[in-house]
């Protein structure tokens, strides 16, 4: 009996291992403390929680080497709602906790999501009011160019693996921008609902996913034809996604059901809902595709999700307004 219970004990031990393997930091932007929480990743511990200047940061983004975190300052409104106009954005070394740059759009545009292009190098922030893609030289912290959307609210951004193409999610139009990222300029926009959140693309670059938030269903764009190809049903509204680094998984944040559906790629359709955390906002899979992350704005919780089980491994208690979430490797 005591050698089973021993068994029993190791074999819980390698699974938590497993999930918790790999090093790096969890980064979660925390609204409502206007500050970056920055995660030791096998313990689960906020580590330090920086400051980033008494405005709200939504979005947050690591560098590729691990060492800074890139931080918009969107204010402290909603998306088309009345409030501040965010005009900077924030770098923070993670290694010592603190901000170290700034940037300064001159004016009022409302930053938002932060994402580093997969060949060039360069960091693509959405400036929706200006309805742009400003390109940053994150060494210089210098605008090097811009990127017009073609529409209002352009506040999220997914950008393909080559480099080649990149998509806003435009909130209140209902729409998705296709932006040539080479030449600067719009393809095309497609239209989706009257109001869609967040977007993600397909590790192939053939679909891109954003959620209508007038029912819960997603949209599978056919990028190849610029055009949705398939609605998926959800269990409910959906938000914010991201696909399993197998390309087998897309999971996508339901928030009013408080849980996580896992929708199977290969047969486009809903396979599980998780349970999870109160309101989950952004969801976020780790590179080595043994756990993801989804961020609970009405929990103030991280949730860990084991990508072998698909369930809830831990939560981890982070600031007031947990949100945005990023990986750094190398820590």
């Amino acid at each position: 009996m005591h050698s089973i219970r021993l068994i029993a004990a190791l074999s819980v031990a390698v699974a938590f291992t497993a999930v918790h393997a790999q090093s790096g930091r969890l980064l979660v932007a925390q609204k409502g403390d206007q500050s970056l929480a920055i995660v030791d990743s096998s313990s689960g511990n906020v580590i330090a929680s920086v400051p980033e200047g008494g405005v709200t940061g939504h979005e947050v983004v690591a560098s590729p080497d691990g060492r800074f975190a890139y931080v918009p300052i969107y204010g402290n409104s909603g998306v088309g709602k009345p409030g501040t106009d965010g005009t900077n954005m924030v770098v923070i070394d993670i290694a010592v906790h603190k901000v170290v740059g700034n940037l300064d759009f001159g004016r009022g545009v409302r930053p938002h999501m932060p994402t580093f292009g997969p060949k060039d190098g360069l960091l693509y922030v959405t400036t929706e009011l200006d309805q742009t893609i400003s390109l940053i030289d994150p060494a210089t912290l210098k605008i090097i160019g811009t990127i017009p959307t073609g529409q209002p609210q352009s506040h999220m951004l997914a950008l393909s693996h080559d480099g080649r193409r990149g998509y806003t999610a435009n909130v209140g139009p209902g729409t998705v921008s296709v932006l040539d990222i080479a030449a600067r300029k719009v393809l095309t926009i497609i239209p989706i609902s009257t109001d869609t959140q967040r977007i993600s693309i397909s590790n192939d670059d053939h679909w891109v996913f954003t959620a209508d938030q007038t029912k819960p269903q997603l949209a599978v764009i056919d990028t190849s034809a610029n055009k949705v190809a398939k609605w998926i049903p959800l269990s409910g509204t959906g938000y914010g996604s991201a696909v399993t680094p197998d390309g087998r998984w897309l999971l996508i944040a339901v928030p009013a059901k408080s849980n996580v559906d896992v929708i199977d790629l290969k047969a486009m359709k809903l396979a599980q809902s998780i349970p999870v955390c109160a309101n989950p906002q952004e969801t976020l899979v780790r590179p080595d595709g043994k756990a993801a992350y989804v961020s609970c704005v009405g929990s103030n919780q991280v949730g860990e999700i084991d990508l072998g089980t698909m369930k809830i491994s831990r939560l981890i208690a982070t600031g007031k307004g947990t949100d945005g979430l990023a990986w750094a490797t190398g820590q």
